[in-house]
């Protein structure tokens, strides 16, 4: 559905990109991730004929970015960081006019502007002035401008900047329903949205591809090693010594390292990590209960999506957010 290759962009002496390549399938959600300044706004921009690249190729649905752009702006929607809004005109009137200025037939515009005020959960407001109304409530309307023509491609911007944590939900669901039919790709500095709504990752620093993955094999590539919470309890009633159970997991073949992550309520925490290649989740069941203790918890502990990004990147920042190119 989407095809990027060898894309590049300069400006003067900057590169804001430089010969990345990637691949998006059709129905997928893609979350694009990237420190400020990574380039991933300037790939957006091409990728919504914006601008055009300085060398490269890039196709959506099909259709060459630079041979036929107006073929791909009928076939994407797009959202982004700051909502393209009307603030002097109402809700449904504003969305009117923009299934117009997309070319939805005039027969078919009520249809779709009622289909996009329920799919963004618009009704209470569709008779307000835009300029009344909360900046959730402006994403919202912002994210049915991007999807009332149906476009086989949505790119969104923050498309949950702004909104409380219900409407996120909504948003989330929302976009989960929608990539069955669209591909859409996803830029946000809430690293959390990427982890529940995205099946794979693309992530973009100083204008190079830094990984392109599932955030599961990402993990697995990058850790190379397994990691293990374990929550242990006695089984008679007694207090258990944390030092005296730490010592006994250290001596377990395969461990590199166990970490105490408290005592509370007779229970001992902790999280033991395994040399490289090493599988060490039997052998702890098996001294914990060997040993006469309870095994409360043993479950594998991952990356999260925090981790993989700041190792990738090699950033002191929490997050990924947009950049001036």
């Amino acid at each position: 559905m989407i095809k990027v290759e060898g894309l590049t962009k300069r400006y003067a002496r900057n590169v804001a990109v430089n010969n990345i390549s990637f691949e998006v399938e059709k129905g997928q959600i893609v979350g694009f991730l990237g420190p400020n300044g990574a380039g991933k706004t300037t790939t957006m921009r091409i990728l919504t004929c914006f601008m055009p690249p300085t060398s490269g190729k890039a196709s959506v649905a099909g259709f060459d970015v630079l041979e036929q752009p107006m073929e791909v702006k009928k076939r994407i929607g797009y959202l982004p960081e700051s909502p393209p809004l009307y603030p002097e005109m109402e809700v449904i009137e504003y969305l009117t006019f923009v299934g117009r200025l997309k070319g939805i037939p005039s027969s078919d515009i009520p249809r779709a502007v009622d289909h996009a005020i329920e799919k963004c959960a618009l009704g209470e407001v569709r008779i307000k002035l835009i300029s009344k109304l909360s900046k959730g409530f402006r994403q919202r309307v912002g994210l049915a401008q991007a999807i009332i023509h149906n476009p086989d491609v949505l790119i969104l911007d923050e498309p949950t900047s702004g909104l409380d944590p219900k409407q996120i939900i909504e948003i989330r669901e929302l976009l989960k329903e929608l990539s069955g039919s669209h591909t859409i790709i996803l830029s946000t500095h809430i690293l959390s949205e990427i982890e529940h709504s995205c099946q794979k990752v693309i992530i973009i620093n100083r204008g190079t591809l830094a990984a392109i993955d599932s955030v599961e094999n990402l993990t697995a590539r990058l850790r190379g090693a397994e990691s293990v919470a374990l929550e242990i309890g006695p089984s008679d009633g007694d207090a258990l010594a944390e030092a005296d159970v730490q010592r006994k997991l250290e001596q377990v073949p395969g461990v590199s390292r166990v970490i105490a992550k408290g005592a509370k309520d007779g229970l001992c925490s902790f999280e033991v990590e395994s040399l490289k290649g090493r599988q060490i989740r039997p052998d702890l069941a098996r001294i914990v209960v060997g040993s006469g203790w309870n095994l409360n918890e043993l479950r594998p502990v991952g990356f999260s999506l925090e981790d993989i990004f700041l190792q990738l990147t090699g950033s002191e920042a929490k997050a990924a957010d947009g950049e001036s190119k």
